[in-house]
């Protein structure tokens, strides 16, 4: 079966009557005992591009009144978006993670703790990547609820790997968890995903002939409703309808924004590659307002930008004309200069400082400048200074970051032909600032002939990728064919048996 997004972890059903309601339908969902034995062109392509492990997403909805179901940590974000699954019954037997420069992006899958009939949800997790020991910690405490739940070793849990980290920690892990890890790469994650079973019938997509493999991203454009969205100031969510033809989506623009930038273009389920980015990303607003702010976490930054006043720091169309230039289009508040009004601030209060202390003690002159130079640093610093608030610094950086990382993607997309602009990565983080900066700059420099979309999970795309790309053992082998089975053109999910509890 080639389908095109999540499919049940059991194999696929037999043709049956529609149930009348979800409860029912997952309670129908038996395995099929017959196995029809594959022709020969049906087994060249599994071996190519062998199944994936299939989540039911029939039903599929983003959690917003509930709890978190894993407890609260200083070691770790939990998302409060968990995306619930009411129709997937069966357990899952691996977990995902994203090990960025900067950030480890975690996924899983827990039943509901009321009653495995009531489906489960995807919990999204992050750790600083400085703190890694954190998410291995996390990681063997869900192998131990794992091996508790479903009585089985706690090694068989498998872990799904991608990201820089996969690599640099991978044997890390392996000692620590003593399990499988299987290492995907980061791109792929990002762009092919898997295999899924769409949430329209099973029995049709059983028999359809189409073979469709979705990205990462694409499981959030076609199956969880409102996740992508696109933002403007009178307008800060408008939720975007999902495709009902999944191949309406392409070609598109993916600006995945970690510590660095990548921009990829994506023109069909198979149809990708990486066309541009830029060294200038997350990991450089975190670094340089880890030395100019007290913050100590990319939250704390983003928090302190959110009351800052860039004008502070800036330098202003306006400062230059005295007004708008409305012959370019550009307004008085448009930067001319990012940081441009630091430089004259700090010379003035240097010649102050300069000039307070001439002829009025007896240190020589290297002494005083010593002197002063500590003294503006202290001044310019002192939160109470009134001069280069952190708020300020924090707001200035990431208008730049945010304005250069946009007109990149603008200038990709118009040299590319691509109407929709897909932005995602730890950085953008729900900030509303960040967002209206990167949707504005692409608004503005394609004059309307382009839309940014924004995602509610928009850190955890490599980590879902993943996540599904999840393959059962001896998955795409001839001998396993017999076992595994197939039907028609289309190939039967892996029967996970084991999986995490509740966590």
């Amino acid at each position: 079966m080639s389908s095109s997004s999540f499919s049940s972890s059991t194999p696929a059903p037999a043709p049956a009557p529609a149930p009348s309601s979800p409860r029912q339908s997952a309670r129908r969902r038996l395995p099929s005992r017959s196995v029809k034995t594959p022709s020969q062109c049906a087994v060249e392509e599994t071996i190519q591009h062998p199944g994936a492990v299939r989540i039911n997403v029939q039903g599929a909805f983003i959690s917003t009144d509930d709890e978190p179901t894993t407890p609260r940590s200083e070691d770790y974000t939990q998302d409060p978006h968990d995306i619930r699954l009411p129709n997937h019954t069966g357990v899952v037997s691996h977990i995902a993670v994203d090990i960025g420069g900067s950030l480890a992006k975690l996924v899983y899958f827990s039943q509901e703790s009321t009653s495995a009939s009531d489906g489960g949800r995807l919990n999204f997790v992050k750790f600083e990547t400085a703190n890694i020991e954190a998410c291995i910690d996390f990681m063997r405490n869900l192998q131990a609820k794992y091996a508790q739940h479903n009585g089985n070793k706690a090694e068989d849990l498998c872990v799904m790997a991608t990201g820089g980290g996969a690599f640099k920690y991978y044997d890390r892990i392996r000692e620590a968890l003593g399990v499988e890890v299987i290492r995907e790469d980061e791109m792929e994650c990002l762009i092919i995903g898997a295999r899924t079973l769409n949430r329209a019938d099973s029995t049709a997509l059983e028999h359809s002939q189409d073979s469709q493999t979705h990205p990462g991203l694409d499981f959030f454009i076609t199956e969880i409703p409102d996740e992508v969205f696109t933002y403007t100031e009178d307008s800060p969510m408008g939720f975007v309808p999902r495709p009902q033809n999944p191949s309406d989506s392409y070609p598109y623009l993916l600006v995945n924004i970690g510590s660095g930038v990548s921009m990829i273009k994506v023109s069909g389920p198979r149809q990708f590659e990486r066309i541009g980015g830029t060294s200038l990303g997350g990991g450089t607003l975190w670094g340089l307002l880890s030395l100019l702010t007290g913050a100590r976490s990319f939250d704390d930054m983003l928090r302190l930008s959110e009351s800052g006043d860039n004008a502070a720091v800036d330098l202003l169309v306006g400062d230059i004309y005295g007004s708008e230039y409305n012959k370019i289009g550009l307004k008085a508040t448009h930067i001319a200069s990012s940081m441009g009004k630091v430089y004259k601030m700090k010379r003035e209060a240097e010649r102050k400082a300069e000039d307070g202390c001439s002829g009025k003690n007896k240190f020589s002159a290297e002494e005083n400048r010593g002197a002063n130079a500590r003294n503006l640093h202290d001044d310019l610093h002192h939160p109470d200074s009134g001069m280069f608030r952190p708020e300020d610094i924090s707001r200035s950086l990431l208008y730049a970051v945010s304005n250069n990382i946009g007109q990149i993607a603008y200038l990709h997309a118009e040299k590319h032909g691509l109407r929709d602009v897909y932005f995602g990565g730890s950085f953008i983080g729900g900030h509303s600032q960040t967002m209206h900066t990167l949707s504005y700059a692409i608004n503005f420099w394609s004059k309307g002939t382009k839309q940014a979309y924004f995602l509610r999970h928009e850190g955890y795309l490599g980590s879902v990728g993943a996540f599904v790309k999840r393959q059962p053992p001896n998955w795409g082998r001839r001998a396993s064919f017999e076992s595994r089975g197939l039907s028609g053109r289309g190939l039967v999910g892996g029967n996970e048996r084991r999986g995490i509890g509740n966590a």
